[in-house]
């Protein structure tokens, strides 16, 4: 057995099985989307104040969604071996639902590599600003369910997310 072979087949490790960020260099620049989803549970009373436009710290749902937009721009900074890419659109939409606020974001690029993680980004930054907003009203929030529904490009295509989980 020589030196690094049970490291092979491993994209982020190195012949040492140190980390390391892939070289896309190579790839081809095709357009690229990714659309992820989370899930922020809240209490009637909170889902009330929500509603009623009453949260003590402003309006969450914006805040929450600039957030979101921000969190998809920063995701390089955040998670170490994520390429700085050039993100071309960030959606985020929230929905106040009986159980809590729905989010989805859709991120878009025309890169070398996907923008999964930056669409998993937006997600859990928008749902972390949104708790910040409401935690005077649900200390207990709590983020889920966050994970990707589809992407779009690249050498795999599309990939799609079936069935969507009840909640």
């Amino acid at each position: 057995m020589t030196m690094g072979s049970e490291f092979a087949g491993f994209t982020h490790l190195d012949d040492a099985g140190a980390a390391r960020m892939v070289d896309v260099s190579a790839k081809s620049v095709t357009s690229r989307t990714a659309t992820a989803t989370g899930f922020v549970r809240l209490s009637p009373a909170c889902v009330s104040a929500l509603r009623e436009g009453e949260v003590p710290k402003g309006d969450a749902l914006s805040v929450a969604r600039i957030a979101g937009i921000m969190g998809a721009k920063r995701t390089p900074d955040l998670v170490p071996l994520c390429h700085p890419i050039a993100l071309h659109g960030v959606e985020v939409d929230l929905s106040v639902e009986d159980g809590g606020v729905a989010i989805a974001a859709v991120v878009r690029t025309a890169d070398r590599t996907g923008v999964e993680m930056e669409a998993l980004t937006s997600v859990t930054v928008a749902g972390l600003a949104l708790i910040d907003m409401v935690k005077a009203i649900d200390p207990a929030a709590v983020i889920t369910d966050v994970r990707v529904e589809e992407k779009t490009g690249g050498k795999t295509g599309r990939w799609q997310r079936h069935p969507k989980p009840a909640r």
